[in-house]
């Protein structure tokens, strides 16, 4: 009888401690809060490149998104989403991605790779051995300077290294290569339009992983942290990728007809900055 009774006030306390314990809250989602837009006095902005400290580049294609006419430019846009400096570079052709390393700015123009002085806004540079018909679309740069550019029409991706810009790797496995974020240095991020999927890549093995899939035309690939990714479908939706493949809508512009192309995130800001492509702005997004 003892027994017993000692038993049931176990049990009692045991119910006692669960009821005080408050149940597992699952995490809320990832939100997304509009902070500003600029106006709209940019020119179709593709990319938008944060710089580290106080400064937005945007590049602008001002005319048919593979013209050859020397009308493209790069602004320079506050962390406030003020327009400092519209023109800041001009006569590029289509520019598009752009990755920085050592006060240089490399941006993609059509056939060609452009370094950009950051200091006084003037080309330096230009490497254009790839051939007329490719489309160069976006840049990632690795720690160490190696510099690496997406051809999506093409299947290939470019490195320029030793200060020769040649073939890495080609082929149909690449999927239309647009968005690219170098992680480190072996591990290289792919955004694949043609099927909608966020991949890595192994720098020293060329193996090819896919992370994610089901978001459309993959633009932009920013970090968010050590393993999770930002990443944006040009059509107009933003996703967060965690790690294990898993992902989460964040936005939908699409029924606007609001595009997403070529994202940045200022983390010290927790900003997540859009370029909307035929509406001229950028805005900017808090996550939450």
């Amino acid at each position: 009888m003892k027994q017993a009774l000692t038993m049931l006030g176990t049990l009692m306390g045991s119910a006692v401690l669960l009821a005080l314990v408050p149940p597992a809250v699952a995490p809320k989602p990832t939100k997304l809060v509009k902070v500003w837009e600029t106006d709209t006095t940019l020119r179709i902005p593709e990319s938008v490149l944060y710089d580290g400290k106080n400064t937005l580049y945007v590049s602008n294609i001002d005319g048919k998104p593979d013209g050859l006419d020397g009308s493209g430019f790069i602004s320079k846009v506050s962390l406030d989403g003020k327009i400092e400096n519209l023109r800041w570079t001009s006569g590029l052709n289509a520019p598009k991605g752009m990755g920085i390393y050592k006060k240089r700015l490399y941006v993609t123009d059509m056939y060609r790779l452009v370094c950009i002085n950051t200091e006084n806004g003037q080309a330096e540079k230009t490497w254009d051995g790839v051939g007329k018909e490719a489309f160069l679309n976006d840049v990632t740069i690795t720690s160490d300077g190696t510099v690496y550019v997406s051809d999506n029409r093409n299947d290939k991706i470019y490195r320029l290294k030793d200060d020769k810009l040649e073939v890495w790797m080609e082929g149909e496995q690449l999927n239309k290569p647009n968005g690219l974020l170098a992680v480190g240095k072996n591990k290289l991020m792919i955004g694949s339009t043609k099927i909608g999927a966020l991949q890595m890549v192994d720098v020293e093995t060329k193996t090819i992983t896919k992370v994610a899939d089901g978001m459309a035309a993959t633009d932009g690939i920013v970090a968010e942290g050590k393993s999770a990714f930002f990443v944006s479908d040009w059509n107009g939706q933003l996703f967060h990728v965690n790690a294990d493949g898993t992902k989460e809508q964040l936005l939908d512009t699409r029924s606007n007809k609001i595009n997403s192309a070529d994202i940045d995130y200022v983390s010290k800001k927790k900003l997540l900055i859009v370029p909307t492509f035929y509406k001229n702005s950028l805005v900017a997004y808090r996550v939450e």
